[in-house]
């Protein structure tokens, strides 16, 4: 899928994921099943479906975080919707092992659902282990690509790239050159939005004043599922003097932008559009943008291959080029600060054009 316009907007398809995400804001922490078709597993010789459909394992967070599960989510939902495919979605419990995560994905494979998919570079392991059980079963694991077998997808994104688009969009937004970036957990995938949003920023202004913080430094202190802590990480930075703040932290995030909008300073969200999350919609004026992460096209694209009988495998990559990544411009009085939307488009197609690369520490 690809960003057709001279905005940084996802294609077609991508948009139908983003709209059915919003009927995802907001559940709770239960599993669903669709209606699936046989319990076999894979596609027949003639390209005809016949698994019992998508097996989705969330990440830390779970179902409700409207950023990086709830994604997923729509890519299931959407996925779901065109291809009849039906499938299961199922939440992550506290403290669990990589042993929960193996049982779960031998599990679904075993019941017959394919492709399925591990949300969050956590699965990494476990896909590795379990697909090689399966080779009949397509598997995906998003944020990461470490489960390198034929019938694994590794389903990675250029996150830095999309995080630069909002390092521009805050330093040409921000009144007191100086903003903020808090991240949910210290570890090398996180790091790569900071990085970026570092050098989006320090592109417009060399000087701008940078806040940086991250909650954890592990995810099992909660760092991408504490509303809490991002809330008060976000005051602490606005109390500082940032009047932009831009999160990578997963649920946690829901506090970081609770807190800019009641101190009336701009936030960034991550991975979806959250100025478009209905549990979020008593704060939106004040979401600037979100530097986007197309996990939903991911787990879309990778069923739609399963049901066409030519399953992906192997590294499949999000960027700016691809449509992978970009930056939502939903709020309209984003749209309406030209310069601020001008910089951003510039700064997209030098990255696409190679005249920007973006680092990734």
């Amino acid at each position: 899928m690809r960003l057709n316009s001279s905005r940084t907007r996802f294609s077609q398809a991508a948009v139908a994921v983003a709209v059915v995400a919003l009927a995802a804001a907001g559940c709770g922490k239960t599993s669903n099943e669709s209606t699936g078709s046989s319990s076999s597993s894979g596609s027949s010789s003639s390209g005809k479906y016949t698994g019992k459909g998508i097996g989705l394992a969330y990440d830390i967070g779970g179902r409700g975080d409207q950023s990086f599960n709830d994604a997923a989510y729509a890519g299931f939902q959407q996925a779901d919707k065109e291809f009849k495919v039906g499938g299961l979605d199922v939440e992550p419990q506290d403290g669990e092992s990589n042993a929960d995560k193996v049982q779960r994905l031998e599990q679904m494979a075993k019941a017959g659902y394919n492709p399925v998919i591990g949300v969050g570079f956590v699965y990494g392991p476990a896909v590795g282990e379990v697909a090689a059980k399966f080779p009949k079963t397509t598997f995906g694991v998003i944020d990461d690509d470490q489960a390198k077998a034929g019938n694994v997808a590794d389903m990675v994104f250029h996150e830095e790239q999309a995080s630069y688009l909002a390092g521009v969009a805050a330093a040409k937004t921000t009144k007191k050159n100086h903003i903020g970036f808090i991240g949910g957990v210290d570890i090398p995938l996180i790091r790569k939005f900071e990085a970026g949003f570092v050098q989006g920023a320090q592109s417009v202004n060399p000087k701008i004043k940078i806040e940086k913080q991250y909650l954890t430094q592990t995810a099992q202190e909660g760092g991408f599922s504490s509303p809490d802590k991002g809330e008060n990480a976000a005051k602490g930075q606005i109390d500082a003097g940032a009047d932009v703040v831009y999160h990578a932290a997963g649920l946690s995030g829901l506090g970081v932008i609770k807190a800019a909008a009641e101190h009336k300073v701009w936030a960034i969200g991550v991975d979806s559009d959250q100025y478009n999350q209905d549990s979020l919609a008593k704060y939106k004026d004040w979401i600037l943008g979100s530097a986007l992460k197309n996990v939903g096209g991911a787990v879309y694209e990778l069923t739609k291959s399963v049901v066409e009988g030519k399953p992906l495998s192997g590294e499949v990559r999000g960027d700016l080029k691809s449509g992978g990544v970009g930056f939502a411009d939903s709020n309209p009085k984003y749209q309406a600060m030209k310069d601020v939307v001008a910089a951003v488009d510039k700064a997209k197609q030098d990255i696409i054009d190679g005249k920007v690369t973006v680092s990734t520490q």
